[in-house]
């Protein structure tokens, strides 16, 4: 029996060491905090070790690492191994190795994977219930394999760069880079490292599968070169791009996918965004009245630009998903003026200058958060406000009718919450109940 690490005992990390075990390996799972459900691991077989990884770990011989994508390479254990030459994987990878008959489109990037990879399983969905949306977004893929493996499902799959970096053979039969802006820089080495990770998506297709290559984004032409499978070429505004917009519809090539009025969402981005998974559905077998009512039905994605609420003619919009200044730009280009922005958060290392150009747009920013004092050099009216909330409340006393109130924050959540979406439900329930106090005066 094979003995096998896996390290980081999130859901993905559970799931990944159930689908080991259930195939013959012999599992151990180590976490700095508690694990849950350790005994029920362990009455399975499961070798747990939680509050800390202890030092014999380093004593055995493994077959290879699972990491969750989460855990840096250089945190010590990780690093470890990685000196000794064991191979180190995510759940993605070694996931897919028990579900050959899966059809995957993977989604990278660094904005718009949620609303892609959303779309495109409502359209999947749509033709098959069976299926699955899993990755970055709903189940781990482990999860799923656990309980389909042996079909042929189609399986809408979201990637981040993390887990990118651990794949081997891991092959989809179409994907998409969606755009790149600097991220993460608090994890990688490099803006170039950053990059190159998210091109390992295409690696192992072959010339039955797709890539679709976003001619807008300069960045993503620079590194999309000698494609191993066919490449669709994607853009707004180039004529003779495969996937385009010709008089108000949506074509890949000959084929009318949609009608561009028939897209709900704001933004030139949530139109390329709608464009990508239309194609990706498309070639993952979906017929094109499918996608059609799809697009005509679609209402967006949770915490992306997501309205919550008006009161005296002042909207109110839940952006937590934009952790980074280029989702930012999109969110702040989506609204013509009279932005009073919440922004602020963890200091992800990042140039946050950009943001200066939609100044005339910003009634004035509440910032909140480790970098809350960045903003005060970035726009003309600024007030710092500590938390999320104070700001909301600063806001709502100074909002006149006609304004946006946006949460935008342009950076990650992890100083104050624990991730984005908690971000986002505390903000519209801090909307709602202010807004219900004031409706009742």
């Amino acid at each position: 029996m094979k003995d096998v690490l896996v390290i980081g005992a999130a859901r993905s990390g559970i799931a990944a060491a159930k689908l080991l075990h259930k195939h013959g390996y012999s599992v151990v799972l180590t976490d700095m905090k508690e694990i849950a459900p350790k005994e029920e691991l362990e009455a399975m077989g499961i070798r747990v070790y939680d509050n800390g990884h202890p030092d014999f770990l380093k004593d055995k011989e493994y077959e290879f690492i699972v990491k969750n994508p989460g855990i840096p390479y250089r945190a010590p254990l990780v690093a470890y191994f990685r000196e000794k030459g064991v191979p180190i994987y995510t759940e993605i990878e070694t996931a897919s190795w028990f579900a050959p008959g899966f059809q995957y489109g993977a989604v990278t990037g660094t904005d718009g994977k949620t609303t892609i990879t959303t779309l495109l399983h409502e359209m999947l969905k749509a033709k098959d219930p069976r299926a699955q949306a899993a990755g970055n977004i709903g189940l781990p893929l482990s999860e799923v394999v656990n309980e389909m493996e042996g079909s042929d499902i189609p399986v809408a799959l979201e990637l981040s760069n993390f887990q990118l970096l651990g794949i081997e053979k891991f092959r989809p039969h179409i994907s998409v880079v969606s755009n790149l802006a600097p991220d993460h820089l608090d994890y990688m080495d490099s803006l170039e490292e950053y990059y190159q990770s998210k091109f390992r998506i295409y690696e192992n297709t072959t010339p039955e599968d797709f890539f679709i290559r976003n001619l807008d984004d300069p960045n993503v032409m620079h590194y999309a070169q000698n494609l191993p499978c066919q490449v669709i070429d994607f853009s707004l505004s180039d004529p003779k791009a495969n996937l385009k917009v010709v008089d108000g519809s949506v074509y890949l090539d000959d084929l009318r996918l949609f009608d561009v009025k028939d897209l709900k969402l704001v933004g030139s981005f949530n139109l390329a965004n709608a464009m990508m998974a239309a194609a990706m559905a498309y070639h993952l077998g979906v017929d094109q009245p499918i996608i059609e009512k799809v697009i005509q039905e679609f209402k967006g994605v949770e915490h992306r630009i997501e309205y919550v609420d008006t009161f005296n003619d002042i909207r109110i919009y839940n952006d937590s998903k934009a952790t980074n200044t280029h989702s930012a730009e999109a969110a702040l280009s989506s609204f013509d003026g009279g932005i009073r922005l919440l922004a602020g958060g963890k200091d992800k290392g990042i140039d946050y200058s950009v943001l200066k150009q939609y100044d005339d747009r910003i009634a004035k920013c509440y910032s909140f958060g480790q970098i809350q004092d960045v903003f005060k050099e970035i726009f003309g009216h600024t007030q710092t406000c500590d938390t999320m909330e104070k700001a909301l409340d600063a806001a709502l006393d100074e909002a006149r009718p006609g304004e946006v109130i946006l949460l935008c924050p342009a950076t990650s959540s992890f100083d104050q919450f624990k991730n984005y979406e908690v971000r986002g439900e505390i903000f519209k329930d801090l909307v709602h109940d202010r807004l219900a106090k004031l409706k009742s005066h």
